[in-house]
């Protein structure tokens, strides 16, 4: 079986494993690695993931079957519309600060329930209630941003949240921002299209060479 975590090092190496990964899924041949008994029983005691997976709780949107991953690859944080909170940036902080992982991934995805919620907001003035309004809320910044820039579909709002989240969570956490601009962890955005099945790079920060990330930290 493949064990994609055994040699991945650095941020570099580890999209290179997701973006393998996911080319596999889409080209329908996965191989569906580190998932038997024995990768189980090695695992009892510790964990060394090569990424950690921030992504929209959507049910078409299971990290470990899109990157073809197994167990122990992927630490995986979910909520609807990838929005951020303490929990979140707790979640991810120990990610980096603890296991050790060089890739933090943002992964939205087009036909976003959640952002659609947001737009319908900002284009209605009408707010959902329940906890549903606090989704709304934290996720109304980028449906703003990319009408600003001139975007009207929910597609290209979603690329414009994810991108936005990215740079959140860099400027929003202490612990983050160190280990990119040391160059231990980069993080990346990245926007999943339902119907092809493709994770497409769409930003990033920190120590990963790719033509596809226009904005880094020094």
């Amino acid at each position: 079986m493949n064990e994609p975590a055994a040699s991945v090092n650095s941020p570099a190496q580890a999209w290179q494993t997701l973006h393998e990964g996911n080319a596999r899924f889409v080209a329908g041949e996965s191989s569906h690695p580190n998932q038997d008994a024995s990768r189980r029983s090695s695992l009892i005691h510790e964990q060394n993931p090569f990424a950690v997976i921030f992504g929209c709780s959507d049910s078409r949107l299971a990290a470990e079957i899109i990157f073809d991953l197994g167990l122990g690859d992927a630490f995986v944080i979910r909520t609807a519309g990838q929005v951020i909170d303490d929990a979140v940036l707790g979640s991810l902080e120990y990610s980096v600060a603890t296991l050790g992982v060089p890739l933090i991934v943002v992964l939205g995805h087009d036909s976003c329930g959640a952002v659609t919620a947001a737009k319908r907001t900002v284009d209605t003035g009408e707010m959902p209630g329940g906890h549903i309004r606090n989704l709304v809320e934290r996720i109304t910044p980028s449906v703003l941003a990319a009408q600003r820039n001139g975007f009207t579909e929910v597609n290209d709002m979603v690329v414009e949240h994810t991108k936005q989240t990215a740079e959140q969570l860099v400027e929003s956490s202490q612990i983050i921002a160190a280990a990119v601009e040391e160059g231990r962890t980069a993080v990346i955005g990245v926007s999943y299209k339902l119907a092809e099945g493709a994770a497409d790079l769409v930003s990033g920060y920190g120590a990963l060479v790719h033509p596809a990330v226009q904005r880094t930290r020094s």
